[in-house]
C-alpha cells in the first residue's frame, strides 16, 4: 500500500481549436543579458522569480495604440500576423485583453496567480495581476495589460510571453499573524546579520583595491550558495532554480 502523498496537480484543459503554447518560465531576460558582465544573474531571487511558474506565448504579431480615452474604441490595433492570441479592446480605460483558450484547474484550496512575466518591463504598457480560484471555477480567465501612457505604439510579437501563472495556496495571508520584534530577541539571527553586514562593508571597501581577492571574486556568494555568512553553514533545502516542469498530454488527449 502506497501512503505517499499525492503530487499537486495542475491541469490545462484543451477546449478544442487553437491550444496556447505554455512552457516553464524562461529565466533569461534581455536586459539581464545586457547588464555589465551579466551581473543581474548574480541576483538569485530575480532568476528564481523569472522561472517560478509557466508562461503563455503569443502566436500573433500585433501593434496597439491608445489615444488616452476611456472607451474600448480608443485603442486601435494593427495585426501584422494573425493568430489565436490576438488581443482585443473589451473593457476600455486603456486595457488590452488577451483570451486564453484553455481552462485551468488546480487542487482544492489552491488558486492561480496570474500576471505578466516577472522582471520583464515593457515600455508603454504594464501587466495587470489577478488571483483566480481555479480549483472550482468553470470559467476561463483573461490576461489584461494596461497602457501606461497614451499616444505610444506597443507591440506583441510571436513567441513573446504575454501571461505568467503559478499555483498559490489560498489562506496563508489571512492566517498568518504578523509581528514586529527587536532583533536582539533572536541572538543567533542577530549574530548572522551582523556578520553579513560587516562582511559586506569590508568586501565593498576591498573591491576598490586593485588586485585584491575581492576584485577577483567580484561578488559575495553567501545567498547564492545558501550559506550563512557567519558560521559558513550550508542551509538545507536551498533552491537555485524553480524547477517548473513542461505540461504533458495526459488522460484521453491525443
Amino acid at each position: 500500500m502506497n501512503d505517499a502523498p499525492a503530487k499537486p496537480s495542475l491541469i490545462a484543459y484543451d477546449l478544442g481549436g487553437a491550444f496556447p503554447e505554455i512552457r516553464p518560465g524562461d529565466t533569461r531576460r534581455r536586459w539581464m543579458d545586457e547588464s555589465p558582465d551579466a551581473f543581474a544573474y548574480r541576483c538569485l531571487p530575480l532568476t528564481i522569480a523569472n522561472g517560478h511558474g509557466w508562461e503563455v506565448l503569443a502566436d500573433c504579431d500585433v501593434e496597439a495604440f491608445w489615444s488616452g480615452g476611456q472607451r474600448p474604441q480608443d485603442i486601435v490595433m494593427r495585426v501584422n500576423r494573425p493568430g489565436a492570441t490576438v488581443p482585443v479592446s473589451h473593457f476600455g480605460a486603456g486595457v488590452l485583453t488577451f483570451h486564453l483558450h484553455t481552462l485551468i484547474r488546480t487542487d482544492p484550496g489552491v488558486s492561480l496567480w496570474v500576471g505578466g512575466p516577472p522582471n520583464a518591463p515593457k515600455d508603454g504598457i504594464a501587466p495587470l495581476t489577478g488571483i483566480v480560484e481555479t480549483d472550482w471555477a468553470p470559467m476561463t480567465f483573461t490576461m489584461n495589460w494596461r497602457f501606461t501612457r497614451p499616444n505610444h505604439v506597443i507591440r506583441f510579437e510571436p513567441g513573446e510571453p504575454f501571461c505568467f501563472f503559478f499555483p498559490l495556496p489560498r489562506g496563508p495571508v489571512a492566517a498568518v499573524e504578523p509581528e514586529i520584534r527587536k532583533l536582539a530577541e533572536n541572538p543567533a539571527l542577530e549574530r548572522e546579520h551582523r556578520a553579513w553586514s560587516q562582511g559586506r562593508s569590508d568586501f565593498t571597501s576591498a573591491l576598490r583595491t586593485p588586485g585584491s581577492s575581492e576584485q577577483d571574486a567580484k561578488w559575495q556568494k553567501h545567498y547564492h550558495q545558501g550559506r550563512l555568512p557567519g558560521s559558513g553553514e550550508r542551509v538545507p533545502h536551498h533552491a537555485t532554480k524553480a524547477g517548473a516542469r513542461p505540461f504533458r498530454r495526459g488522460g484521453g488527449s491525443s
